[in-house]
């Protein structure tokens, strides 16, 4: 039989689905003619009979012999690496397609996959564009999952409005949708996507809110059992993995504890690094050795304007995979790894799972419980981690004497005065204010702070500006509620050091729940301006307590919702309260544990010391609260003079 008709005869027993007689066919004409369109009918066969990997390379060598059709199938055997896990091979094949990834949408979809999986984000970039453009639900899902990639939210936005009308049924991708409408606060969108939930929001239905990611949940929800369901993007961690981890052979050492941070949050204009900054730099080096194991984007270092050495050794991850990263943590020894973000945007959380240290703990950037990441202890304070939470937990609780966030002084400018005219505010008028972000203003917030004003005569409400779309939404919302555009001013974002400043031209802050403020509630009792908050229900909500307590104002913390409203409405109608509370602040600034970082890097040496203790001997995590030192004189209380300061100058 000549190659023609043995094509014709493969051809005939593939449509009838005679495979094997087929592959016999086609094993007969390959010994006499290598065309590419034999090499795609063995292809087409093999996938049949559920061959990928060998499918795939039929492909390859379709592509090579043919000049017309080389990238399709070069696409194809690309697909069928991925399908059958060869990531390496598929890779391999990408090579004579790379220079068209940017455009099309199908070569992008193979290659974010695997980088996804392997936890190399900056190989990402370039890659989410064609994805988000594309009609194809597959291409539009991992699109939106890689979101902190991409610079444009509205490019977001509209993506995510495709997706929902193509899979109306995919509850990820309206509480993705949703997330995004918070953000320009479109409380008519966020209303009637809300509304296709169904009954499903007010059952607290666990396999509905398993669709939601974490951090959005706490955007919105102040349950924290419902925050627990919220499984989105993470895989719930089996008790043998910690175990396992555990057990793996460590060498301790007798002299120091190591210590190791991640981050990509390590510059000095970063919110975090104005938390931390001193804390690293107080450690002490003769007891731990710190390393910071750095996945800073390359642009944010460069706005860097400290050495980065005082707070640690420097170790650049950002190119390496997680497994990688994992592996490097280990070769270093480090008996503690401290996972700065959790949940947020760039975080390397899932380096965890690779079992990077013997002991791994969750501190400062997310505030809740980090799911689907092996962790032993979160780090909180009486306040954000009652005992009533401990079942919404998988880590085990160390809780701190004072508050579990740090503060550095140093890394804040001391508050100079600002006039109201300068900044365009009434010079006469109580004026409250909130400079939190935008998510966390909700159309709750926003009725709260309406009845607010309406019972304060001559007052106004001044916010962070978040765009003229936002500020739009949100101008609509209080109209809604009586409140005219008049009453609300928006604060220009500026340079930290003079948004430091201006915030004492406010008469009150008011906070945001259930998220509230957390840097932001710090920032503004810093400058001399005090906050009302409400007691919360989960950690997110329950942060400006906890900053509040900490230097001693906890007659600011509501009761709640109703309690919130009417302590504001007193405090604009009693000046000589609102004096005493500022002058709290002016005293206590230097005098109460929130913005003592020697006192509080103390209390975290003392927990990593219990930490290390237990993993030696072998014992398990367990809760546990770190006794607090004894009272005695606040570092600055020497450049302190009735509450002004003459000199900070760093330790």
């Amino acid at each position: 039989m000549n190659a023609r008709a043995t094509y014709f005869a493969a051809t005939k027993a593939y449509q009838k689905g005679q495979y094997l007689a087929a592959l016999e066919d086609l094993n007969r004409l390959l010994d006499i003619a290598c065309d590419a369109k034999n090499y795609v009918l063995l292809a087409k066969t093999l996938i049949a009979l559920k061959m990928p990997a060998e499918a795939a390379q039929s492909y390859e060598s379709a592509a090579r012999i043919s000049s017309k059709k080389a990238d399709e199938y070069y696409l194809r055997a690309m697909e069928l690496y991925l399908e059958a896990g060869d990531e390496d091979r598929a890779l391999l094949a990408s090579k004579n397609l790379v220079l068209e990834a940017h455009q099309n949408p199908d070569i992008a979809f193979v290659l974010a996959t695997i980088f996804q999986r392997r936890g190399e984000t900056e190989l990402l970039v370039g890659l989410r564009k064609p994805l988000i453009d594309s009609s194809d639900l597959r291409h539009l899902s991992l699109g939106l999952n890689l979101s902190h990639l991409g610079p444009d939210r509205d490019d977001s936005r509209r993506a995510y409005a495709k997706a929902v009308k193509l899979a109306p049924e995919r509850h990820d991708l309206r509480f993705g949708y949703l997330q995004l409408l918070r953000e320009i606060c479109d409380f008519d969108k966020i209303r009637a996507t809300t509304a296709k939930f169904g009954r499903g929001l007010e059952s607290r239905d666990p396999n509905l809110f398993a669709h939601e990611q974490p951090f959005s949940s706490l955007v919105w929800c102040p349950d924290e059992e419902i925050n627990s369901y919220c499984l989105a993007g993470t895989k719930p961690i089996s008790p043998w993995m910690a175990q396992k981890r555990r057990a793996m052979p460590h060498d301790w050492c007798d002299q120091k504890i190591r210590v190791g941070y991640l981050s990509s949050d390590f510059w000095s204009k970063h919110a975090t690094m104005k938390l931390l900054g001193d804390v690293l730099r107080r450690h002490d080096r003769s007891r731990y050795e710190v390393t910071l194991f750095c996945h800073t984007p390359s642009e944010f270092v460069a706005f860097n304007d400290i050495d980065r050495s005082q707070w640690g050794e420097i170790v650049p991850v950002g190119s390496l995979s997680d497994v990688q990263i994992a592996e490097v943590i280990r070769k270093r020894n480090i008996d503690i790894l401290i996972d700065l973000k959790g949940h947020t945007r760039d975080n390397r959380c899932s380096v965890l799972n690779h079992a990077a240290a013997p002991i791994q703990v969750a501190w400062l950037g997310y505030p809740g419980s980090t799911l689907g990441i092996d962790l032993d202890y979160v780090i909180g304070d009486r306040f954000v981690l009652p005992d009533s939470s401990r079942s919404y937990y998988h880590e085990k609780f160390c809780r701190l004497p004072d508050a579990y966030q740090p503060n550095d002084p140093f890394s804040r400018p001391y508050p100079k005065e600002v006039s109201r005219r300068a900044l365009g505010l009434p010079d006469e008028a109580f004026i409250f204010a909130s400079f939190n972000q935008s998510q966390k203003v909700s159309a709750q917030m926003i009725a709260l702070w309406s009845s607010i004003l309406g019972r304060s005569p001559d007052s106004v409400l001044w916010l962070m500006t978040m765009g003229q779309e936002t500020n739009d939404n949100l101008l609509k919302e209080f109209e809604s509620h009586g409140v005219g555009a008049e009453r609300i001013f928006f604060a220009q974002k500026i340079d930290y050091a003079q948004h430091i400043d201006r915030q004492a031209c406010a008469d009150l802050a008011l906070d945001t729940f259930p998220y509230n403020g957390h840097t932001t509630t710090s920032d503004s009792l810093w400058g001399g301006l005090p906050v009302l908050t409400c007691k919360g229900t989960n950690f997110a909500s329950r942060v400006s307590e906890s900053l509040l307590n900490a230097i001693g104002l906890d007659g600011l913390v509501a009761q709640d919702p109703t309690d919130y409203v009417e302590t504001a409405v007193e405090l604009c109608a009693r000046p000589d309260l609102l004096a005493k509370y500022r002058e709290q602040i002016r005293q206590s600034r230097f005098m109460q544990p929130l913005f003592d970082s020697d006192r509080f890097c103390r209390h975290l040496e003392s927990a990593f010391e219990t930490m290390v203790e237990r993993a030696r001997a072998k014992i398990q995590p367990d809760h546990f609260d770190v006794p607090p030192l004894p009272k005695r004189s606040h570092p600055f209380a020497s450049v302190c003079d009735q509450g002004m300061v003459t000199q900070l100058s760093d330790p």
